[in-house]
């Protein structure tokens, strides 16, 4: 007979429910305000040239958690910023993550024919089509910033400088494609620094850029933006480990994408390079010295919480 579970457990049990409900309501409030951003900056499908604008719009607005822009968010309002003066920095992080999906599912890369349940841009458009899709979103997100006039001129040549790091070379996301690239096919040799460098580059950098420009528009001091780094930096890892655990676990309907792709490209991620169990535990390694560094902060980090709980804890 199973007997039920202790008080002590079913209070753990409760505290992680209540948290994900929270998180996910952060999740749905962040993603209203940034969507209707979004709709209001990109160029409606009737601008020409139509079709280009048809592509941005199917990709910007096919799903998605809207997570580098809720984070973006969630550490600006934990450092006192008005929550509107956060809203195109949130946006313009989004559409730079949303070109290097569309980059990223390219023949000539991972080559996926689903994102967020729907067709891929070049499937739904032509790989010309999407190429330029994200090409327009990559400049889009630099003039979104540069034009956003409620931020000082300084402010926004910091976050231009933050994003453009993030996204490109020698240690942004352009590099980590780069990287993740190189290590397809022959994993036996791949160390623990060598998958960590990818993926602080892959996925990483646009996680981190993401915490760090909502710090730099409420104008947090160096320690604290120090702090929100460190926090940042274990997030992303978190978030790419549990990403390649889902790949294996759950199913292409539950994730929204092609599951088990990353194996069938022999791809160099956590489980495949140090099992299960160990990704795992890594992951949870990751998990307390994000929760560390947001215990040092003296500002009010639930929300910062909930999001690392989420991250830890979520099922696609």
């Amino acid at each position: 007979m199973t007997l039920p579970p202790g008080p002590a457990v079913t209070r753990k049990i409760y505290r992680m429910e209540t948290t994900l409900e929270k998180a996910e309501g952060l999740l749905e409030e962040a993603s209203a305000l940034v969507n209707e951003e979004l709709d209001r900056l990109l160029p409606s499908e009737t601008t020409k040239p139509e079709q280009l604008h048809k592509a941005i719009r199917h990709s910007v607005f096919a799903g998605g958690k809207r997570f580098r822009p809720a984070l973006l968010i969630a550490v600006g309002k934990a450092f006192g910023a008005d929550p509107k003066k956060l809203l195109s920095s949130a946006a313009a992080v989004e559409m730079m993550h949303t070109y290097s999906l569309i980059h990223d599912d390219l023949p000539a890369m991972d080559d996926d024919s689903l994102r967020r349940g729907k067709p891929t841009c070049h499937v739904e458009f032509g790989e010309s089509t999407a190429i330029l899709a994200g090409d327009g979103l990559q400049t889009l997100a630099f003039e979104t910033i540069a034009a956003d006039e409620g931020l000082s001129a300084e402010i926004r040549i910091r976050l231009v400088s933050e994003l453009a790091s993030a996204a490109g070379i020698p240690c942004g996301m352009v590099a980590g494609q780069q990287f993740d690239l190189e290590s397809e096919g022959d994993l036996r040799d791949v160390s623990e620094e060598e998958i960590e460098r990818i993926h602080r580059s892959k996925t990483g950098a646009m996680i981190r850029a993401s915490a760090r420009c909502g710090a730099i528009v409420a104008g947090a001091d160096r320690d604290q933006l120090d702090l929100i780094t460190e926090y940042a930096e274990h997030l992303g890892l978190i978030f790419q480990i549990i990403d390649d655990l889902l790949d294996i676990t759950e199913t292409t309907e539950t994730l929204g994408k092609t599951a088990g792709k990353d194996e069938v490209a022999d791809k160099a991620t956590y489980p495949a390079v140090f099992g299960i169990h160990e990704a795992r535990n890594m992951a949870m390694g990751y998990y307390w010295q994000a929760g560390e560094a947001l215990n040092k902060l003296q500002v009010s980090t639930a929300e910062l919480q909930e999001l690392l709980e989420f991250i830890m804890m979520r099922d696609s």
